[in-house]
């Protein structure tokens, strides 16, 4: 794969393709990528022989061999040297569950930053804001060992500047850091960032408890994963965004999907309340009984993730533990061409490895 050719991906909107141009660009890409990581990873290479895998059969993107997402954590799947590795990304899970291990390249990572900025200019424009981050400082203490709370940190600190963390080490809600950076900032636009989970727990219910009343409106809020505890609560998606804006009166809220596993491909939530495939990156409906491709709109089905990004490990088709829906295709009133779609949850008894859901961690 040529590296002037993933350039071309960041040179434009990314979502300006129609789905069938981005296909037929992306296909090219992810048969290189499958070539490439046979002949570099010795695992990927034998999970290609035990399928009987065949360079022939492979006409569309959907023929793509996928890896389920769980071999990550039992096997290190990596297409590099060890002396190439110049970071290492470490999926989120309690002191029970294995967790995965994504092994980056300064390529890989490189290309992985583009792509997210590509992404998120979309919906916070160039403009670097200032940017109050609901976590603490402390998940980014090992610069070369990240889990997916500080690889999502990091990869969103490119958005913003005067970055402040809301928590302070033992993870209560530091007031005079809010009140400073709202005062500072006073009727300009700033971005806050957060694991969906944090927003609610560490922002949202402290404030409601403390009957505290901060003025949010020029906010941007972005936030990502952590939904089983929420839901667990009766808390779903409206009655997040109606509850944020209801207190802090922010108007502004993308969620957002991705996973460690395939860092800067993220799937981001329109002003129509839907999430987005970018140009670079898709995702395909898969049927649990046959693993056949779903082409219907509005039909349940396991979420598998492509990306032309990985080039570091085998991670360019993943089959995910979640189950989701295919909405429509390049009409969505936002304007936003390609897929959109709709995340329901995770597979039933699936092992539960969110951002946010062990935020102990």
């Amino acid at each position: 794969m040529k590296k002037d050719r993933l350039e071309n991906y960041f040179a434009s909107d990314p979502f300006e393709w129609s789905q069938a141009s981005k296909e037929k660009k992306i296909f090219k890409e992810l048969y290189d990528l499958t070539d490439y990581h046979k002949e570099n990873c010795i695992e990927y290479n034998k999970v290609l022989k035990a399928i009987r895998f065949d360079n022939d059969h492979l006409n569309s993107v959907e023929d793509i061999p996928l890896l389920p997402v769980r071999l990550f954590k039992y096997y290190d799947l990596k297409s590099i040297k060890d002396s190439n590795v110049v970071k290492t990304l470490t999926s989120s899970g309690t002191t029970s569950q294995q967790v995965s291990k994504i092994y980056l390249d300064k390529e890989t990572a490189k290309f992985q930053t583009k792509a997210l900025v590509n992404i998120m200019s979309s919906f916070l424009g160039k403009k670097r804001l200032p940017m109050l981050i609901i976590d603490t400082k402390n998940v980014l203490r090992n610069r070369e060992s990240f889990s997916a709370r500080g690889a999502g940190i990091m990869g969103m600190m490119n958005f913003g500047r005067d970055h402040q963390y809301l928590l302070n080490e033992q993870m209560k809600i530091d007031f005079d850091v809010v009140e400073s950076f709202l005062e500072k900032y006073k009727n300009q636009e700033i971005l806050l960032f957060g694991f969906t989970f944090m927003v609610w727990e560490y922002l949202f219910e402290e404030m409601r408890k403390r009957k505290k009343k901060y003025d949010f409106s020029k906010a941007i809020l972005i936030h990502s994963g952590g939904w089983k505890k929420l839901i667990d609560r009766a808390v779903d998606n409206e009655t997040f965004k109606f509850s944020i804006e209801k207190l802090c009166g922010i108007k502004k809220i993308h969620n957002f999907y991705g996973m460690v596993e395939q860092v800067g491909s993220v799937y981001v939530e329109c002003e129509e309340g839907v999430l987005h495939a970018p140009s670079f990156s898709d995702i395909i409906l898969r049927n649990p009984k046959n693993w056949e491709q779903i082409n219907s709109f509005n039909k349940k089905g396991v979420i598998e993730t492509i990306s032309v990004l990985p080039r570091s490990y085998p991670g360019h088709a993943i089959l995910t533990e979640d189950e989701g829906m295919i909405l429509g295709i390049d009409d969505c009133k936002c304007g936003r061409k390609g897929k959109y779609f709709k995340i329901i949850g995770r597979l039933p008894k699936a092992e539960m490895r969110g951002c946010s859901d062990t935020h102990e961690r």
